[in-house]
C-alpha cells in the first residue's frame, strides 16, 4: 500500500540531488514529510500527472513512485466547482514559453471543468505586480518596476537587487470553501488572493496592504487564467475569444462552451493567443502608507450559444462590490 512505501520513499527523497530538469519547468518541491507527498500526489492524480511529470514536481525518481493505482484521489467537496493548487512540474503554458520560465506554483489555482473532471484551466493569481517606482535606475522604463512576477522573465525589483523569495504554498480554507495564498515582500508590502468556490462560479479577492512609509501608485496586476489544461480551450488564437471590460471569454469549437472571467477594476481585457489565455487586468486604485486597498475577482463556464446574455446575467449578480 502507499501509506508503507511513503516513509521510505520520503527518505530517499532526502538524499536525491535536483537533477535532469528543464528551466522551462518550475524546480522540483521536496514534500516536507510523508503525508505532504501524499497529498501532493492526490493533487497531481487529479491533475493526470504521469510518473515524470510527478518526478519533476517532487524531486523522487520515478521509478521509486507508486502506481496510479495506489494513488488516493482527492477529497472533493459537493455542490461547488473543483478546485485544487496547481502542483508545478508541467509547464501551464502550450507556447511562449520563454516568457515564462521556472513558473511558481504559489500563485497558482487549477479550476476544473464542471462536464470534464479531467479537465481544467489555471489561473495565475497574480501573475504580476507592477508599481510606478520613480528612481534613476527606473528612468529607462518610465518609472515602472515589478514588484512581482510568477515565474521568471522580466527582472523584477527584488531580482535586480539579489534578493530570493521564499516559495509558499496555497492553504485550504476551512470548509473545503476554496484556497488563500498571502505574501509579505521584504519592503513591507503585502499581497495576497483568496479564492471561494460556489456552485456555479468561482469568487475571487486579491488584497494589498501598504507597510512601507510611501504611497503605491501606479499597481497594475495581471491576472491571467491559462487554457492548456482544456484541451477544447486550447486552440492558440484570439478568434475563440470575448473581450468586454471587464469580461474577458473564451469559447470552444463548436461555440456552446465557455470559460469567463473578469476582475474589478479593469484596466485591460485581452488575451495570448501563443499561451493561449485570457487576461482581465485589474489595478488597484493607490494605496496610502499604512492602508491596504482589494480587488473582486470571478471564473465560470457557461453551456449556451447567448454569450452576452450570459455576460449580462453575471453582470445582474451585483458581483463587483465597492472596493476601499
Amino acid at each position: 500500500m502507499i501509506t508503507r512505501s511513503l516513509p521510505v520513499l520520503f527518505l530517499i527523497l532526502s538524499f536525491l540531488p535536483m537533477t535532469g530538469r528543464s528551466d522551462e519547468i518550475s524546480d522540483a518541491r521536496p514534500p516536507k514529510n510523508p503525508e505532504d507527498l501524499t497529498r501532493w500526489l492526490a493533487i497531481m492524480k487529479a491533475h493526470g500527472y504521469t510518473a515524470l511529470e510527478m518526478s519533476l514536481a517532487t524531486g523522487v525518481l520515478k521509478e521509486d513512485l507508486p502506481s496510479t493505482e495506489e494513488i488516493p484521489s482527492p477529497d472533493f467537496p459537493a455542490n461547488r466547482i473543483r478546485t485544487l493548487p496547481y502542483p508545478g512540474g508541467r509547464h501551464p503554458r502550450i507556447g511562449f514559453l520563454d516568457g515564462a520560465v521556472r513558473p511558481q506554483r504559489e500563485t497558482k489555482l487549477s479550476v476544473f471543468l464542471p462536464w470534464n473532471p479531467d479537465a481544467y484551466v489555471v489561473a495565475d493569481v497574480p501573475e504580476a505586480i507592477w508599481w510606478n517606482r520613480d528612481s534613476p535606475e527606473t528612468a529607462d522604463r518610465q518609472g515602472r518596476e515589478l514588484l512581482y512576477l510568477a515565474h521568471t522573465h522580466v527582472p523584477t525589483y527584488w531580482e535586480r537587487q539579489g534578493i530570493g523569495l521564499e516559495p509558499l504554498e496555497w492553504k485550504p480554507l476551512p470548509g473545503q470553501q476554496g484556497w488563500e495564498m498571502e505574501r509579505r515582500l521584504p519592503n513591507g508590502v503585502t499581497f495576497g488572493t483568496r479564492l471561494i468556490a460556489g456552485t456555479d462560479h468561482v469568487e475571487l479577492e486579491q488584497w494589498i496592504v501598504n507597510g512601507t512609509d510611501s504611497p503605491l501608485t501606479g499597481l497594475n496586476v495581471q491576472n491571467c487564467v491559462m487554457l492548456k489544461g482544456a484541451p477544447e480551450f486550447s486552440s492558440q488564437n484570439n478568434e475563440n475569444k470575448v473581450f468586454a471590460e471587464p469580461y474577458a471569454a473564451c469559447r470552444d469549437e463548436s461555440g456552446r462552451r465557455w470559460v469567463i472571467t473578469a476582475w474589478e477594476p479593469c484596466q485591460r481585457a485581452w488575451g495570448n493567443a501563443a499561451c493561449p489565455c485570457l487576461h482581465s487586468d485589474p489595478r488597484f486604485p493607490d494605496c496610502p502608507a499604512g492602508e491596504w486597498r482589494t480587488l473582486k475577482g470571478w471564473l465560470s463556464f457557461y453551456e449556451g450559444t447567448d454569450i452576452q446574455g450570459e455576460l449580462d446575467r453575471i453582470e445582474a449578480t451585483g458581483w463587483r462590490k465597492p472596493l476601499r
